[in-house]
């Protein structure tokens, strides 16, 4: 897995790409989310549309970037979740995340 991430006025946009295994570019995510909240950041959409594939502990990576941004009171949602919608479909998270087909859908939805 590799991710860039960068600000879209005050959103945060986290690019994922490739296989989603854990490891210590999960960490990285992860800090790297922190670092955004505490500099006051709340809105967050991770685009999805580079993932190819997805473990359970890349849906455990998603699940507590959800819970880090909600508990600091922000959104985070998903974009592009084409290539995983059936895992998330199967696990019935899909109900949990919010998300949208493009990240220009959700970044409006943040607006």
């Amino acid at each position: 897995m590799k991710f860039e991430d960068h600000l879209d006025g005050d959103i945060v946009v986290i690019d994922v790409s490739g296989k989603i295994m854990g490891g210590e570019e999960t960490t990285l995510f992860h800090g790297r989310i922190h670092e955004y909240i505490q500099q006051g950041k709340k809105d967050f959409i991770i685009d999805l549309s580079k993932v190819d594939w997805m473990n359970s502990v890349g849906l455990g990576m998603l699940i507590s970037a959800l819970t880090t941004v909600k508990n600091s009171e922000g959104r985070l949602i998903l974009a592009n979740i084409t290539k995983i919608e059936s895992i998330l479909t199967i696990t019935r998270l899909i109900s949990v995340f919010e998300h949208h087909d493009t990240r220009e859908e959700a970044i409006k939805a943040l607006a």
